[in-house]
């Protein structure tokens, strides 16, 4: 008896857990390895973050989804780098493990753009531990406006700042108006939550500019009826304890604000970045790793990139955008792929 394929999946995101759960059926081996052994549903970390989800609520165990997939083997380990001529990936504490096919489906990481000491003011919102932090934050605002010793250090704590307009900036933005507008509007003798001050700036013209114009003013309006401010065509020039400076055409402005959150872009994570270098593939300018229609590296038809990783483009020639969705079907995509390659049928029509 031949031995199995054998399929290793890097992620257990939308996109790896995709992947393997359509090669239920398909007589491969499926290995999927993951630094966390949880599937994260990202699109509501916001909600954690602003106190409407536990975090328990939006995290799910891997073992128990793939638990009645016989042919799924879930493992803990972070993939550092890879071997494409010898089809091996290596994990951080060094253990290595061969594939027939590669799926990757690292995701992304935050982006600072070369200002990683903003970190320390402005946390992200990519991780379980950072929505949870960021709800501590927020919550901590109020309590220490209602606590201050002037009506100036008490504006400071009740102005929020949201840098990047993208689909995160959109909902922790709207969320957080939700809870100084509703949640907490009578809960302070001394200060009027109602009155909180929250900003979103964006360097574009425009937010959720990977959408659709009309889908991205339908936003923009939903969020001023909201309450919230949006500043677009701005530049982030600094970000302190005391607040954010920015430039808007020739002026600088500068916000006194105790909370700002970071949206602001992401970009290839370590593991992508070894992987481009490996296998010399281009990459665009976040970082994303340009893949043929059918989502393959140039000259490695046998590793898939799926997801926040991928830069794949749509029949216009235009990136798609890094949503659940698409990730959810490059997963299905890879999968049918190598599936239609094991049973000798023609190739699957282009992804896009």
């Amino acid at each position: 008896m031949e031995p199995k394929h054998n399929v290793v999946i890097l992620g257990g995101g939308f996109g790896g857990l995709a992947a393997a759960q359509r090669l239920k059926r398909v007589p491969v081996q499926v290995t999927l390895i993951d630094r966390r052994n949880f599937h994260l549903f990202q699109p509501l970390l916001y909600q954690v973050a602003t106190g409407s989800l536990s975090p328990g609520q939006i995290a799910a165990p891997l073992r128990s989804v793939l638990r009645r997939q016989k042919n799924a083997w879930v493992l803990l380990g972070e993939a550092v780098d890879v071997d494409p001529e010898a089809k091996r990936v290596i994990l951080r504490d060094g253990d290595t493990y061969a594939y027939d096919s590669l799926i990757v489906a690292t995701g992304s990481q935050t982006s600072y753009y070369g200002n990683d000491s903003w970190q320390e003011w402005a946390p992200s919102l990519k991780s379980v531990e950072e929505a949870t932090a960021i709800r501590h934050k927020i919550l901590y605002a109020f309590e220490r406006a209602e606590r201050a010793a002037t009506a100036e250090e008490a504006r400071a704590w009740l102005t929020f700042v949201i840098v990047g307009a993208g689909a995160t900036g959109l909902e922790l933005s709207g969320a957080l108006a939700e809870i100084a507008r509703e949640t907490l509007r009578h809960d302070f003798r001394k200060i009027r939550p109602q009155e909180a001050r929250i900003l979103l700036l964006e360097g574009a013209p425009r937010v959720l500019g990977g959408y659709p114009e009309d889908l991205s003013g339908k936003a923009e309006k939903l969020l001023t009826q909201l309450g919230v401010e949006v500043i677009k065509g701005v530049m982030v020039t600094q970000i302190a304890a005391e607040g954010v400076t920015f430039k808007r055409g020739e002026s600088t402005e500068s916000l006194a604000a105790r909370t700002v959150l970071w949206a602001g872009g992401v970009t290839s994570t370590p593991f992508g970045e070894r992987l481009a270098q490996r296998t010399k593939a281009e990459t665009d300018r976040s970082g994303r790793i340009r893949v043929k229609r059918d989502l393959t590296i140039p000259n490695y038809p046998d590793i898939f990139i799926i997801g926040d990783l991928a830069h794949a483009e749509d029949e216009k020639g235009q990136p798609l955008p890094g949503v659940a969705q698409v990730a959810m079907q490059g997963g299905a995509y890879a999968a049918k792929t190598i599936r239609a390659r094991l049973e000798g049928k023609p190739p699957v029509r282009p992804f896009h």
